[in-house]
């Protein structure tokens, strides 16, 4: 820190100086042996550094700064400096005098208000952040900035009709799409009234986000929920169908409640089909997974050990293997027996340590679908992990 300071507060002692000399009305004699003095403050904020007493340091070199045209870019760099530094507390304070000079040109005003406005959403207070962006919006170099801080503000407050709002407003200044974004925000207002038992809101959110974005996943997942809840099971199973076109990755969050709404309207065996056609389209571990299931409960053991050892012959699984020796735990043979238990173990270890869904974009794993990623912020960016030890 202390470097920091120095290596940025140096401009400040020459500032100084120049100041003091346009001040005093006494013409500067020069000559060869005459140097410029240091002014005092600034040997003094020097003193305060090298003691360690950054605090009265940082005091001194601000009051040594005078607001003119001359210095604005000075204070925008120290604001930045001290905010970068989680020091937002300092930055308001710059920025806030910097408001507060009448000598400000409009371009300038408008920067510092963005500035502020900056350290407020830093800093959580997300009220005055909101009011500054938004009188920003129409200030030319501002508004896509403005634009985007609304719309982060507006997803940590959760309020979704706000952030569709904005969103729609950045894609007409900028021409950017966010309709993937946009669709997410219905999906959150659809989620909300899901847990509040609101059925047909939820389904106008769920249309809504399909307007927006056709390959939404999870409006289909959603509107599935939806329609398996309000016993409409034909129409949930040809919803969540339709994930297999948007995001074949994703149909491991649909096969269970597949599975439902098949026994719920007695088509058990055209689920079957449709998983065996799931099967050889897109080789999903839970498809085969569910299949196994299916096999041991219709065939018993034996065949369910021949069908899922035969699919992992072409698709390697690490839950598939722990499923094959849960299947063979039942071994005659005791030695048999003991060490199927002891590969059993290590199976059930290696997967309650591993990450289920991975983000594409920076990398963040876990064992819970996130729509947002918690890491990077990105919308759609997380899908459950493929491979060996994936689905």
């Amino acid at each position: 820190m202390l470097l920091e300071l120095l290596f940025f507060l140096l401009p400040v002692a020459a500032a100084s100086g120049w100041y003091a000399g346009r001040r005093d009305p006494k013409p500067i004699k020069r000559s060869m042996g005459r140097r410029y003095e240091i002014p005092k403050d600034y040997l003094k904020g020097l003193n305060y550094l090298i003691n360690e007493q950054s605090d009265k340091a940082i005091e001194l070199f601000i009051q040594m700064l005078e607001v003119d045209s001359n210095t604005v870019e000075t204070h925008f760099a120290l604001g930045s400096l001290f905010r970068r530094r989680g020091e937002v507390d300092r930055a308001i304070r710059i920025h806030q005098n910097l408001i507060a000079r009448p000598t400000l040109t409009p371009e300038q005003r408008a920067q510092a208000l963005f500035a502020l406005g900056q350290d407020y959403h830093r800093a959580g207070l997300f009220d005055r952040a909101e009011t500054l962006f938004a009188e920003l919006i129409d200030t030319g170099p501002h508004t896509e900035p403005a634009l985007r801080h609304l719309i982060d503000i507006y997803q940590q407050e959760r309020d979704w009709d706000k952030a569709i709002f904005t969103a729609r407003r950045l894609e007409a200044r900028t021409g950017k799409d966010l309709k993937s974004q946009v669709a997410q925000y219905y999906c959150e207002l659809a989620d909300q009234a899901i847990q509040h038992k609101e059925l047909p809101q939820a389904l106008r959110m769920v249309k809504k986000a399909q307007s927006a974005d056709k390959q939404c996943v999870r409006a289909s997942l959603l509107e599935g929920r939806v329609e398996f809840s309000a016993g409409n099971y034909k129409q949930a199973i040809k919803t969540l169908h339709r994930i297999e076109q948007q995001d074949p990755a994703f149909l491991s969050e649909a096969i269970p409640l597949l599975q439902k709404c098949y026994e719920a309207s007695s088509r058990q065996s055209e689920f079957t089909d449709y998983l065996n056609h799931v099967m050889e389209q897109h080789d999903s571990i839970s498809v085969i997974l569910m299949l196994t299931d299916l096999v041991e409960k219709k065939e018993g053991d034996d065949k369910a050990t021949e069908f899922l050892a035969s699919a992992l012959k072409h698709r390697p699984s690490l839950r598939a293997m722990d499923r094959l020796i849960e299947l063979n735990l039942d071994n005659p043979n005791e030695a048999v027996r003991e060490k199927l238990r002891i590969l059993k173990d290590v199976s059930e270890k290696l997967l309650q340590n591993r990450a289920v869904y991975q983000c594409d974009i920076c990398g963040f794993s876990g064992k819970t679908l996130h729509w947002q990623c918690p890491s990077c912020k990105k919308w759609n960016s997380i899908k459950p992990i493929q491979g060996v030890e994936g689905e």
